[in-house]
């Protein structure tokens, strides 16, 4: 085929050219190779086949021409998709659907505009270790290539630097193999995106394929360091606080043995919630410093030795790398560059999660201590106080979003999904809310991507169907996705939508004012929700008093379609451990002449008129 015909022409001569071609599927393969990717096929088929090779159960995207004929083939041969209304929202369904099963969630867009929507998505991926296979079109390249063809940004260059690697294909041979790649590369050590660039000429071109299923991933296992950190733990001398992250996720129920044989506190990461339920007796809740709960922190201060698994100490986790050091640390990652970083570790061990618990467990007799009753009746308390000290008058007008972050617990089953955004309300949820099941507390971390929870609580509705998924967000984070409502509408995915209405970007005004002694540019606009809701096809309801606020949460659970809540929050000056924590640790970071300057125009604007206030 002349690459200097243009690419519409190409796609059309290939579709023609498809359907004359008697081409061997793999179904007609025999039984000797099912599972392969085996036969004479096209590029796109190739891929499509690949997929079912890996058993994708779905690939969020939005066709274009570099890609129809990829789009054809996932139709032809029974792969499942799903059309989101915008790639920033494919990226977060294919986030989602990883973070709610554990396996990659499958990504594909076209090069130029199809790119660059994903990039925010790919990178909330990137940095809070998601693995995602990103099937990227490309325009055709080489020397026939054609100057100036649409969407002819540099694919590669833009999508590097939000993912763990790129594999670029040059030849339709060889795309079963690096989908594979892809695949292996996205879970391997630590996960996250990894992106497969397929210039549009590969789909229609013909290959011969004899690929075999893949190989299982190894992992990896230091043995000489597990023995130096078998070694301190074994000294019943020391107290252990256990703090485990998204890493130890799939290793939920050999964490809970640990924590027992241990006698140890357990903490977790934000990410990490849920990888010990927080209804165990000895489970503290998030972070251990004063940015997570009071019990974690109380609980640790009493801690000589720090078993840290999984975590990353990122700045969200740390509240700012808030965490108190203790005596020793030992220091657990799938990701050898995840070590010493910010914690320099007595130990390190470059070693998958779950593989070194079990062989802690196996050992099991020389590190066990005695039941702390002592211990676990004081995290009772602390968990009471803590909900006690919370607690404020109910306001006026509106509703407090700690009232409803309790409401949501007791109207959500203990699987459940619950996916937060950036708002207050995540610090609020990731201490009050208790996740009682590994893989059902969600919010984004590292790139605090606003208005990804939306997006991603389809994608895990999409994987989970027989599951409740709610979304917990702010007014200002839902205006930049609410066009995935009709998504949800569309695919009847019952997502039960919670929308914080304050008419304001809060958490920025909270840091504003804090500042500045005033705001700017954190105003939004009236919505009429209802409106809003009908137009784009799911049911609507509301709460303005906390009277309420239970029978509406009840209610929206019991629907059988997506939801749209609207709840008139009022945070009615309630503190938040997290934004006070980071507050105090950045002031102790600025130098004596940037304090004074901070608190002369403080100073200077508390004297000034009130309208000076606004926005």
């Amino acid at each position: 085929m002349p690459w200097e015909v243009s690419r519409r022409s190409i796609l059309q001569v290939g579709a023609v050219a498809g359907s004359a071609l008697a081409l061997p599927s793999a179904a007609e393969a025999g039984p000797l190779h099912r599972g392969w990717v085996f036969g004479r096929l096209t590029g796109a088929a190739a891929i499509a086949e690949s997929l079912k090779q890996q058993a994708v159960g779905c690939v969020f995207g939005i066709p274009g021409a570099q890609q129809n004929e990829l789009w054809d083939e996932f139709k032809e041969r029974g792969i499942p998709y799903l059309l989101p209304a915008h790639e920033f929202g494919a990226a977060g369904m294919a986030d989602g659907y990883a973070r709610a099963t554990g396996k990659p969630g499958v990504l594909c867009v076209v090069p130029g505009p199809g790119v660059t929507n994903a990039l925010t998505g790919l990178g909330e991926a990137l940095l809070d270790s998601i693995p995602i296979v990103a099937l990227v079109g490309d325009i055709a390249t080489g020397a026939k290539a054609h100057p100036f063809q649409v969407h002819g940004l540099e694919t590669v260059a833009l999508i590097k630097p939000v993912t763990k690697r790129v594999f670029t294909a040059t030849r339709a041979c060889e795309l079963p193999v690096l989908i594979q790649k892809a695949f292996s590369e996205a879970v391997s050590g630590e996960p996250g995106p990894v992106a497969v660039v397929v210039p549009f000429p590969l789909l229609i071109e013909v290959a011969d394929y004899r690929v075999p299923p893949p190989a299982v991933p190894a992992v990896p296992f230091d043995e000489t360091a597990f023995e130096k950190a078998f070694a301190l733990l074994e000294d019943g001398h020391q107290r252990i606080g256990l703090y485990v992250g998204l890493g130890a996720m799939d290793a939920s129920d050999s964490a809970a043995k640990l924590a027992e044989v241990l006698q140890a506190p357990v903490a977790t990461s934000v990410s990490g919630k849920g990888v010990i339920p927080e209804s165990h007796p000895l489970a503290v809740g998030w972070g251990f410093g004063p940015h997570g709960t009071i019990a974690a922190e109380k609980a640790f201060a009493r801690c000589t030795t720090l078993l840290a698994i999984g975590v990353k100490f990122s700045e969200v986790s740390t509240g700012y790398y808030g965490n108190p050091k203790l005596n020793r640390t030992i220091h657990v990652d799938a990701n050898a560059a995840n070590l010493n970083r910010h914690i320099p570790a007595d130990v390190a061990v470059h070693a998958d999660a779950g593989l070194f618990i079990a062989k802690l467990l196996e050992r099991s007799d020389r590190l066990r201590r005695p039941a702390e009753v002592d211990l676990t009746t004081r995290i009772k308390s602390w968990k009471a106080e803590a909900v006690k000290a919370s607690r404020r008058p109910h306001p006026q007008k509106g509703i407090d979003p700690f009232d409803l972050i309790l409401s949501l617990r007791k109207a959500l089953a203990d699987d459940a999904l619950l996916f937060t955004d950036v708002s207050l309300s995540e610090h609020l949820a990731g201490e009050h809310y208790e996740v009682r099941r590994p893989r059902t507390y969600f919010n984004p971390t590292g790139n605090q991507s606003m208005g990804w929870s939306l997006s991603a609580a389809i994608g895990a509705q999409r994987a989970c169907p027989s599951k409740t998924v709610a979304c917990l967000i702010g007014d200002g984070c839902l205006m930049m996705s609410l066009v995935e409502l009709a998504t949800a509408a569309r695919e009847r995915l019952p997502v039960k939508v919670f929308v914080l209405d304050d008419r304001a970007f809060h958490y920025m005004q909270v840091l504003q004012e804090a500042a500045y002694h005033r705001t700017t540019a954190t105003h939004l606009p009236k919505i009429d929700y209802r409106s809003l809701a009908h137009a784009f096809g799911v049911a609507y309801s509301e709460a303005t008093k906390t009277e309420s606020l239970d029978p509406v949460v009840k209610g929206a659970m019991l629907h059988d379609g997506p939801v749209l809540v609207r709840i008139a929050a009022n945070y009615n000056d309630r503190p938040i451990r997290w934004i006070d924590s980071v507050r105090e640790r950045y002031v102790k970071e600025l130098t004596p002449q940037q304090k004074v300057r901070f608190l002369a125009r403080i100073a200077s604007r508390s004297v000034g008129l009130k309208s000076a206030k606004s926005d």
